[in-house]
């Protein structure tokens, strides 16, 4: 017969969300070299390298934690696991629409097909440049033919996929911050409840966080 096994204590619950808060929040700071004939991706090269990383990394743990717990049963531990398990979740289903997001530029940018020779543009660029929705400074505009010319794009075009690719990194940029930030407050509130008795109530405020954003998404979705 196996023994029962001791659950683990507060803290060290507490540093399992900690060490997933700052595994994600890594992800931001993640650096991936970037082909001039790419450079419209630099904005999010970095998180898609790192991100699946850290989802494989955070699921390892996650099973790692069930099999030293078959069950966990105490409060404190249910509230980890409950957190964890969403932490894990959100960040999978943003690396989903991050990748989604980069196939689309490059489905805009004309990969994998021949990028577009770069003198379709008008001399000097003045016509694409009127496109613009943006007011850039000669410096800029500049730049942005040099950077447009070596992906094989027009300027307007070359801006057109580099917004998209910002608007990406925002998104995945915020969905970190509130995941690490919810685990960090989980982690805080199994580390000083008063008891061990954490999550034993009945309304909404007893759930972690990060279970509590969760559902205010899926409510403001409907």
């Amino acid at each position: 017969m196996t023994p029962e096994r001791t659950p683990l204590p507060r803290t060290e619950l507490a540093d399992l969300l900690t060490d997933a808060a700052q595994s994600v929040s890594a992800i931001l700071t993640a650096e991936y070299p970037t082909a001039a004939n790419r450079s419209y991706l630099h904005p999010v090269l970095g998180a898609l390298s790192a991100g699946p990383r850290v989802a494989c990394e955070l699921n390892d743990r996650l099973e790692a934690f069930v099999a030293d717990e078959p069950r966990p049963t105490t409060p404190a531990s249910l509230f980890t696991l409950a957190s964890y398990a969403a932490a894990l979740g959100w960040l999978t289903e943003s690396l989903a629409e991050l990748t989604t997001s980069i196939d689309q530029i490059c489905t805009r940018a004309g990969i994998p097909t021949e990028p577009r020779a770069p003198d379709v543009a008008a001399p000097d660029g003045a016509e694409q440049e009127g496109d613009f929705d943006f007011a850039f400074s000669a410096l800029e505009l500049a730049a942005i033919r040099t950077a447009a010319e070596a992906a094989g794009l027009t300027p307007v075009d070359y801006v057109e996929v580099l917004s998209e690719s910002l608007l990406a990194a925002s998104r995945i940029t915020d969905a970190c911050m509130e995941i690490s930030s919810g685990l960090l407050e989980d982690a805080t509130y199994v580390r000083d409840a008063a008891s061990e008795h954490v999550w034993v109530g009945d309304g909404p405020d007893s759930l972690p966080a990060l279970v509590r954003s969760l559902l205010a998404r899926m409510e403001a979705a409907e």
